[in-house]
């Protein structure tokens, strides 16, 4: 659905404009279609880093932060609606009045691909790393391809490109499409290949129950056309019920937990007669590693062609990313934080290194994980860790317009007595500084920063003999 009063004909876009340019992901489609020889304009009333250098860099940065009507012209071709862009932002305004085409960010997504291939992957965890996985086999046997993800991967100098490629791998957000348009992203896709990985409650700001958000998953699933091919997780029994219910008029592929073995901490995976050994470890990432496979089936890639090229893949960036490691410990950092992801990340950083001890910090920094009452979602979920932290900034609370959480609610929550409970950076830093690392691993999961910890310096928490 387009927010413009004027009549739909999508042609060749050659001129496009960015309200709110300077976001993570907008900013990078803005440099593809640069880089594409696309005529490229936008607008932020501010734009940090790594954004700023790279729009300077690409040579669309904004002559001035601020909106301006006055850019908003009738020759126009297409104007992009960005994720902080208010419906009274006077360049919405002009391009309204004009009755321009306006889109958001995966409607455009959209239009860019209408002749290709397009490869969804959603679900409410795995699917950056499983986009990732499908990008990396892909790369490595030399195909091409579009892409959209929401990592900066290793051998992909953007998160967003757009050329004249006849297939498209986008990671699949359930998250509204702007701040206007509030129906999901992944929603505006229609994809030929699906992957759904599993469902979990996320997002409660715009999901308020888990009904509400679990229909996201079947309006996905009911808008694609018939025939069309949906991958999904069996081991999942909610998602296995929904697509039961809903899917029937496609061609549906199960996967679950393929064949591996683990040898002194390396993971092999196995599908028939071909192997390979995986620089990444755990059942969630067996599963991702399964539906990137099938898709990459789907796209003419073989098993035997699919694992050579997954054997050199090191994950996605803060997916069980590796800080530091000696022989006596390493130090990840994680992306997770909603309760699904906390306890696939232990499990699997366990299960990898049975003998050792493990430490578990986890930062509450998302909406979802600061309210007092969705918590009662992670009981149990740092169990698994010898000595379990959390963290949350007041600075956090304070920006969301949250109340303060009391530490003994937070164990409560968490289910945990012993449960370390921080909202100072400095006491959480002393706190890991005073522990002793010999035979113990440490996982720090965040989407956030600790209130501005110093990864760098983790390595000194390394023990020397």
């Amino acid at each position: 659905m387009s927010f413009s009063g004027g009549p739909k004909i999508f042609s060749v876009m050659t001129k496009v404009h960015f309200i709110a340019i300077g976001g993570s992901v907008m900013h990078q489609l803005a440099i593809a279609l640069k880089n594409k020889g696309y005529q490229v304009t936008g607008s932020d009333d501010e734009i940090f880093e790594p954004a700023l250098s790279n729009l300077r860099l690409a040579g669309i940065l904004p002559d001035h932060t601020g909106w301006d009507a006055t850019r908003i012209t009738p020759d126009l071709d297409a104007v992009i609606l960005g994720m902080h862009a208010r419906e009274d932002n006077p360049e919405l305004i002009k391009a309204r009045e004009l009755q321009l085409k306006i889109y958001s960010f995966p409607e455009y997504i959209f239009q860019e691909s209408k002749n290709k291939t397009r490869v969804a992957i959603g679900g409410s965890h795995g699917k950056t790393t499983t986009t990732a996985m499908v990008m990396h086999a892909l790369q490595h046997q030399h195909h091409a391809f579009d892409y959209l993800v929401g990592a900066k991967l290793e051998g992909f100098a953007q998160s967003v490109n757009i050329t004249d490629a006849p297939v498209i791998v986008c990671e699949a957000d359930e998250y509204p499409a702007s701040a206007i348009e509030k129906r999901p992203k992944f929603h505006f896709l229609h994809p030929q290949i699906a992957v759904l990985t599993g469902i979990a409650w996320d997002h409660i700001n715009v999901f308020p129950t888990y009904e509400i958000y679990k229909e996201q998953f079947a309006i996905f699933i009911r808008q694609m056309d018939p025939g069309q091919v949906l991958i999904y997780n069996s081991t999942d029994a909610e998602l296995s019920n929904l697509v039961t219910a809903t899917g029937q008029h496609l061609t549906l592929i199960p996967y679950a937990l393929p064949e591996h073995r683990i040898t002194n901490g390396v993971t092999q995976v196995s599908f028939g007669d071909h192997h390979a050994s995986l620089e990444v470890f755990g059942d969630h990432n067996l599963l991702n590693l399964h539906a990137a496979k099938l898709v990459c089936n789907q796209l003419g890639l073989s098993d035997e062609a699919f694992l050579a090229a997954i054997a050199s893949f090191k994950g996605a960036a803060k997916r069980l990313e590796l800080v530091a490691k000696n022989e006596h410990c390493v130090i990840y950092r994680d992306f997770a934080h909603a309760p699904s992801k906390v306890k696939a990340t232990m499990e699997a950083t366990r299960h990898q290194f049975p003998l050792r001890k493990l430490i578990a910090v986890l930062e509450l920094h998302t909406y979802s994980s600061l309210n007092a009452d969705f918590l009662e979602q992670y009981q149990g979920a740092l169990d698994s860790a010898d000595i379990a932290v959390v963290f949350y900034s007041k600075h956090a609370l304070e920006i969301k317009r949250m109340p303060d959480l009391a530490p003994e609610l937070v164990k409560q929550r968490f289910g945990r007595n012993d449960l370390h409970v921080f909202s100072n950076r400095e006491n959480l830093e002393a706190f890991l500084h005073a522990q002793q690392y010999h035979d113990t691993n440490l996982l720090l999961m965040s989407s956030g920063t600790y209130d501005g910890l110093d990864f760098g310096k983790l390595k000194e928490l390394l023990p020397n003999h």
